[in-house]
């Protein structure tokens, strides 16, 4: 049991540092021209869903039973790693 909390803890911090990361970059659009802002927001709207679906996933794996843990961390780093990849994608088109 105390390695089920070690691991939520720890993707709980890893969601963050990456959530706080996209709020600097979506920040950092305030000083582009209008089309390339567009642009730019796009990609981040993308971006924010990957979150919103890792925020999700994340929190059934807290709710999850005993049962059904291992099955909901395979899930969850999917998930993850999805968002993972689409945030350093973006972060290397600017």
């Amino acid at each position: 049991m105390q390695n089920r909390h070690i691991y939520i803890e720890k993707m709980k911090q890893e969601l963050e540092v990456l959530n706080m990361k996209l709020n600097e970059l979506e920040l950092s659009a305030e000083n582009m021209q209008e089309d390339a802002r567009k642009l730019y927001n796009q990609e981040v709207d993308k971006v924010r869903v990957q979150s919103a679906l890792a925020k999700e996933k994340f929190s059934q794996l807290v709710e999850s039973s005993e049962n059904t843990w291992n099955d909901m961390v395979v899930e969850t780093e999917k998930i993850r790693d999805a968002f993972v990849n689409s945030f350093h994608y973006f972060k290397s088109q600017i």
